[in-house]
This record gives C-alpha cells, structure tokens and sequence, in this order.
C-alpha cells in the first residue's frame, strides 16, 4: 500500500493538508447544492451512498478475516460519523461556509482531549500549543464585518459543535482499532454501516430524489466525492499511522482554505460570502499567521 510506504511524520502532515484543501472545496459544492433546493437529508443520503461506494475499494486492499464479535467497533464508529455528518450538513445549510468549517475545526483540540482518555497516548505539550493555536486562528478567520452577520448563527455553532465531538470520537477510534482491522477491512465495513443508517434518513425527505432539480445533481454527486476522496485520504492516515492530534491540526488548515476559496472563486458558485468587505483582512491574516504556526510546530 502507498501510504506504508511513506513516513510517518510526512504522512501526517501531506495527507491530511490534501484532505483539507479537498474538504473545502467540497463544502464549497455541497453549498451550491444546498442552494439549489436539494436539503439537507437527501444531501447525507447521496453523499453517504457514494462515500461508501468509494470506500469499497479499499476493501481490494485485504486484510484480516472478520470477526463477527468485534463488528460493535465499526458499528460504534459509524454512529459517530453519522451523527457527525448530520451536525456538518446542518451547520453548512444553514449557515455560512466561512463560520461553519472553522467551527469544526475544534475538533482539533477535543482530539487531543480524547486521545489520552480512549487510547492512553500522552499528547505533548508541543501539539497542545499547537492545538490552541489552531482554534484562535480559526476565530480570527471566522471574523467578519458588522453590517454583515453570519446567518443562524446558534445553530452554526450547536450543530458544528456536536459534529467536531463526534469526528473527534470518530479519529480516535480508528486509530484505536486501524491496526488491528486493517485499512482494507475496517474503513469499508464503517461506512457501509454508515450507509444503511441514512436509509433512515428517507422518511425525513422533503421530496423524492427524482424531485431534484436537473441543475442540482452536478454540484451533489461532485461534492458528494469531493468529501469521499478525502475522507478516504483522512481516514486511512489515521488507520495506518495513528497521531490523530498531530494531523487534525494540519487538517484543521480547511478552516483557512475555505475562506480563501470562498473569496478567490466564490463568485464560481454564486456564493454570497465572496463579497467580504476589507476590514476583515488583518483579522484573518493574523488567523493564518496562527494556523501556519500551529502546522510548523507539528512539522519541525
């Protein structure tokens, strides 16, 4: 497998910076979806059947037979990123990407809260400070005008909230249980869970997927594997080599990357928040000053 072959150290800050330059990209055409009409439960239910079709192939990859007494581990991983996905899509719909992904970006340090209590690693005091580091440069990327506020902005931050708890659970626990399944075997098995959980999502439709707009589809499917690949990215680095602190807080970098693609190709997707007005700048690049910091702390 290519990701064995690769250090660790490298590994965990590659990967997971292409995972995040992916998610924010992928946030930023799931919101045209959004705005389209497509909603928020048919959105998960699109987007789960074809992330765990993308994951599928990994089951290619082998692995160890599987052992129906531990198929809980999966099933309790897959309920985290259920609930996890639920809270992103809600956050996304309902508020704006520049507010809603830097939200997730606490994830970073509930990570390195986690660790310790789930798996026993110690978390360094250097990934601590890199921790926060991210979450103060994530609230300074999140500063906007006063004549232009965030729209929903408590349910931004309760549903990005409950989403950052429960892909915390989430990373660890596949770095917990990722040596002993294996990539080709646990990965596929959590998301074809999570796959059968969104069939419950149907009866909460607005309308039938043949109801969505012609013009919609595009922006859902692309999005939908935007977010697959780089979750298949993500995930299958904390699979093989662990450290969930130290590659959250170089995916937690998607906070930064959402708002520059938000302002530099916004207008791509008739997104309302390319339009930010300048005093917002010193805020944000004292944001990126932080996040960049944060990263090369985990680097060097």
């Amino acid at each position: 497998m290519l990701l064995a072959r690769v250090s660790p150290a490298f590994a965990t800050t590659l990967f997971p910076l292409i995972a995040a330059l992916l998610y924010a990209f992928g946030a930023l055409v799931l919101k045209r979806s959004s705005d389209l009409g497509v909603g928020l439960y048919r959105t998960t239910f699109v987007a789960n059947l074809i992330v765990a079709g993308l994951f599928s192939f990994l089951w290619l990859l082998g692995g160890p037979p599987v052992e129906k007494e531990l198929i809980w581990q999966p099933g309790l991983i897959a309920m985290c990123l259920f609930v996890g996905q639920i809270s992103q899509f809600l956050a996304l719909e309902k508020g704006d990407v520049s507010v809603a992904v830097p939200v997730f970006g606490l994830k970073v340090i509930l990570v390195a809260f986690f660790t310790p209590l789930l798996i026993g690693e110690a978390v360094s005091v250097k990934l601590w400070i890199a921790a926060f580091l991210s979450v103060i440069g994530i609230t300074f990327l999140n500063r906007k005008d006063a004549d232009q506020p965030p729209r929903h902005l408590l349910v931004t931050f309760i549903a990005g909230g409950t989403g950052a708890v429960a892909f915390a659970v989430f990373d660890v626990l596949v770095q917990k249980w990722g040596p002993t399944w294996g990539v080709g075997r646990l990965l596929p098995c959590i998301f074809w869970i999570n796959a059968l959980l969104s069939f419950g999502l149907i009866f909460r439709f607005s309308a039938p997927l043949s109801a969505i707009r012609a013009q919609a589809w595009p922006w859902l499917a692309g999005g939908s594997a935007l977010f697959g690949i780089q979750s298949i990215t993500f995930v299958s680095t904390l699979a093989v080599f662990g450290k969930a602190t130290s590659a959250n807080i170089v995916y937690a970098s998607r906070g930064l990357l959402s708002v520059v693609l938000v302002w530099a190709i916004g207008h791509w997707f008739k997104n309302a928040e390319q339009h930010l007005g300048p005093k917002v700048m010193r805020w944000r690049l004292a944001g990126a000053l932080l996040m960049m910091s944060a990263i090369v702390l985990v680097v060097v």
